[in-house]
């Protein structure tokens, strides 16, 4: 069962070495993730798991690692093989930050549709009587005209909309998400928060959204699930 849960994002600049310069215009988000961070690792939970979006879907085992190469910096996360995606490799970041080894690593695919997520999300809260998970995915990047993928007028209401879901952990809401408007948004956190949903189904958790903030022109969001 899952008895907790973190909300963060996964932009490479979250890593203080990737930013440089330009480290401290994440200096509230990164914050606000070592917060939900510690708050998931104090719950107890009999096994930690990452969730976050990638190229297929999977599972991989707590000896798996990640790097952050690709952004000209040797950061490595974990062992070999280096096979973990941007998000569960920022995932494994956030938690040896805060002195945690993640037991195992679930990736989905970033074009899932809401039934593989229903059923990641049932085998995630399966894993143990106690299961909390780090959950790992940005809002859109069409925020304004410096994000990725330009402007588009519907990006900034469909991130407050889930910035409210994930304030409420209202999973009714989060596995609503179709994956078409998140597909035209840029929304790479849709898949990891309909895992989210569906593994937090019947729980009881609450919610407390720590941190909502487009810096790059892209969504953060930081929240934090408990009972």
């Amino acid at each position: 069962m899952l008895i907790a849960a973190a909300v963060c994002p996964h932009p490479p600049l979250l890593v203080p070495e990737v930013a440089q310069g330009a480290a401290g215009e994440l200096d509230t988000v990164r914050a606000a993730c070592d917060r939900a961070v510690a708050g998931l690792l104090e719950a107890g939970a009999d096994r930690i798991v990452v969730v976050g979006a990638g190229t297929a879907t999977g599972w991989h085992g707590p000896e798996a690692g990640g790097d952050l190469t690709a952004y000209g910096v040797g950061v490595r996360t974990g062992g070999v093989p280096t096979v973990l995606p941007l998000s569960l490799t920022l995932g494994r970041w956030l938690a040896e930050r805060a002195g945690a080894t993640p037991d195992a690593y679930a990736e989905i695919a970033g074009d899932a549709g809401p039934q593989e997520c229903r059923e990641m999300g049932r085998r995630l809260a399966a894993q143990a009587p106690r299961v909390a998970a780090l959950v790992m995915g940005d809002g859109s990047a069409r925020r304004d005209t410096t994000s990725p993928g330009y402007l588009d007028e519907r990006a900034r209401r469909y991130d407050t909309e889930v910035a409210d879901a994930l304030a409420r952990a209202d999973t009714r809401a989060l596995a609503g998400l179709a994956p078409e408007p998140a597909r035209e948004l840029l929304v790479a956190g849709r898949p990891a928060w309909q895992v989210l949903a569906e593994a937090a189904r019947g729980a009881g958790l609450r919610g407390e959204l720590l941190a909502h903030e487009a810096p790059y022109g892209v969504g953060y969001f930081v929240a934090s699930w408990s009972r």
